[in-house]
């Protein structure tokens, strides 16, 4: 008979003990490292009039009743503290960052949980590469605070404190996948070709996005941030999100992603101020969430007012913290890192 004793059980809660104890260490480690970078540490509701506009993600919805008042209000959990956080850039808050409890549906997996803790960050009068100077020096402060020489996951092996590599996602599908991405543009039926040539299966509705993940997925993730962090940066400027673009490059967006031991940890932005087109991506975004999974969410109209109003030139960047946990600790699975988790159906 399978072992069913629970996560709180004596013997049970013993085998993740240490890794709770690293936990706190790291976070005690990160909240010294923004102290001292000058930033202040934000609270902001996880209720929310929008959870966040990812086509792909799915948030947990609720109603906030009012005493005395008839009916509800509908509100939702946010899948990122992001909206909340920008609008104090706008009340003026200069350097500011939150852990934050961030919540997602339909997502569990060895590194997926569907309450998680967000660590996110903004600098006004920043661009997105003096983030990638932070992320440097976050790693390698939770690094020696917990005395550990090497990150692990998955089998591999990363040293914070070695030179980090910088790469653009042209570069990366050039050495890893040997795909041309400049020449591709943004024409799905000649990276469709390239994803045939690699011997990926393409159907015919898929989209430019769906062709590039399926490459990225399958030949270049694995291999950032073995050895060193990587850094992966200038997504094309379809994958912006919340992104502004390259000025120098428009076809480009200011964002990069940070990989270590070949998983994803965090992805940075600078920052879109433009609230018009902020409003038409959302738009976008939700037609195609509509299209795909028959929903959309509400668009935060505060938040367009709060960008209408002036947000300034900034850059901000979500770092998934019980990930960064996993690595110090080299567990396998994020359960492992989490004082108390979400019991499974």
């Amino acid at each position: 008979m399978a072992d069913t004793k629970p996560w709180w059980h004596p013997e049970v809660f013993a085998a993740r003990r240490d890794n709770l104890e690293r936990r706190a260490a790291a976070l005690a480690a990160t909240r010294a490292f923004f102290a001292g970078q000058g930033f202040l540490e934000a609270e902001t509701p996880a209720l929310q009039v929008s959870p966040g506009l990812e086509p792909h993600l799915k948030a947990f919805r609720t109603q906030l009743r009012e005493p005395f008042a008839e009916g509800g209000r509908e509100l939702w959990l946010h899948t990122s503290p992001e909206f909340a956080m920008k609008k104090l850039l706008v009340a003026g808050v200069p350097r500011l960052y939150q852990l934050a409890r961030t919540f997602r549906n339909g997502e569990r997996s060895s590194t997926h949980h569907p309450e998680f803790t967000m660590l996110e960050w903004y600098r006004a009068g920043a661009g997105y590469q003096v983030l990638m100077e932070d992320c440097e020096g976050l790693l390698r402060a939770c690094a020696h605070a917990l005395g550990v020489i090497e990150l692990r996951w998955g089998g591999k092996t990363c040293d914070p404190h070695a030179l980090w590599r910088r790469l653009s996602v042209a570069e990366a599908f050039h050495e890893y996948a040997g795909v041309d991405l400049a020449a591709a543009g943004d024409d799905v039926g000649a990276l469709a070709a390239e994803a045939r040539r690699l011997g990926l299966t393409v159907g015919e509705a898929d989209s430019f996005d769906d062709v590039f993940f399926r490459i990225f997925l399958e030949f270049i993730e694995p291999h950032l941030g073995v050895g060193a962090p990587c850094i992966l940066y200038d997504y094309p400027v379809s994958m912006a999100a919340l992104s502004r673009p390259k000025p120098e490059a428009p076809h480009l967006a200011e964002r990069f992603e940070l990989y270590v031991c070949g998983l994803e940890l965090a992805n940075a932005f600078g920052e879109l101020t433009d609230a018009v087109e902020q409003r038409r991506r959302f738009e976008a975004d939700m037609d195609l969430k509509e299209r795909l999974y028959g929903e959309r969410y509400p668009i935060d109209e505060d938040f367009l007012a709060a960008l209408g109003h002036g947000l300034p030139e900034s850059a901000g960047i979500a770092l998934g913290f019980d990930r960064l946990v996993m690595l110090l600790t080299g567990a396998t699975s994020i359960d492992d890192v989490l004082w108390a988790p979400v019991a499974g159906g």
